[in-house]
């Protein structure tokens, strides 16, 4: 019996603790109770260590380590603990993302030894909507990617993530871990586009991840040529009548706060901005 506060990582057995602490948050934590619900707490299968802090006995704080380092339902003695662990391993993420708050307190009290980072994303909100808009006509012309169509949709995807994140996901390892991410979408029914008449893309998005309570749609891109035409809202609406459907009750997705242009769409297709997310990108 653990009678103090205290960390340690996270073991198979430890799952419907794990999932307790994150079903209170669904919308928020989607991203790692998908991956959670599919792979369990097992760190090969996860892809990283799940880290729990427990204040008398009791799990009530979680910190995914893998890829990302993303801090969950955290209280400021929580992340004071993970910020400990995390520099005794060693910086082995590539970003930090999480709630606004707690992140900002991590990369505050890791800054010192593991910065400095390439950019810093303060303030991404977090929107979300249960509906589809009645006022918007879904783009008829969005569909599913199929499995024979992961050249048609690769170049996107490579632009949009170079785009957003400042690095090509090719970088590394040729972009393996990258092709196959974006085989598991396309595999799983959750990649949707737009082509035009030459067979390129003109609109892309993912549901990226996905339970039953609620799900996020990400790498939402459209074509530089075909900017300012109007697109991106039918498409959105297009996505979100699949997700709604087919997925989860509740849509998410967040979004940097300069993305002006992004944001003003979000919010004609109906997403509401709940709360913020934090990035730090090394």
């Amino acid at each position: 019996m653990l009678t103090q506060t205290t960390t340690r990582v996270l073991e198979p057995s430890d799952l419907d603790a794990a999932l307790a602490v994150l079903d209170r948050e669904p919308v928020v934590n989607a991203f790692v109770t998908s991956r959670v619900q599919i792979a369990g707490l097992d760190p090969w299968r996860l892809g990283g260590e799940m880290w729990g802090w427990y204040e008398d006995g009791m799990l009530t704080s979680l910190c995914y380590a893998g890829a990302n380092l993303v801090p969950i339902g955290a209280t400021p003695r929580a992340v004071r603990a993970f910020a400990d662990r995390a520099r005794r391993a060693g910086r082995r993420c590539s970003s930090i993302v999480g709630p606004a708050e707690a992140t900002a307190q991590l990369w505050r009290l890791l800054e010192p030894n593991w910065g400095p980072a390439r950019e810093v994303r303060p303030r991404q909100p977090l929107m979300v909507t249960d509906r589809v808009p009645s006022d918007i006509v879904p783009d008829p012309y969005v569909r599913r990617i199929r499995k024979d169509e992961m050249e048609t949709i690769m170049p996107a995807c490579v632009a949009m993530f170079t785009e957003e994140v400042g690095i090509s996901p090719l970088a590394g390892d040729g972009g393996l871990l990258y092709q196959a991410r974006v085989a598991e979408l396309v595999g799983s029914g959750r990649s949707f586009a737009r082509l035009g008449r030459d067979g390129r893309v003109i609109f892309k998005a993912e549901i990226g991840a996905a339970t039953p309570q609620a799900c996020q749609i990400q790498g939402v891109w459209v074509a530089p040529e075909y900017r300012g035409q109007g697109l991106a809202a039918p498409g959105m609406a297009a996505v979100l009548r699949y997700a709604l459907a087919d997925v989860a009750p509740v849509v998410s997705l967040y979004v940097n706060d300069f993305n002006t242009a992004a944001r003003r769409t979000y919010q004609r297709v109906g997403f509401q901005e709940i709360g913020a997310f934090m990035s730090v990108l090394f």
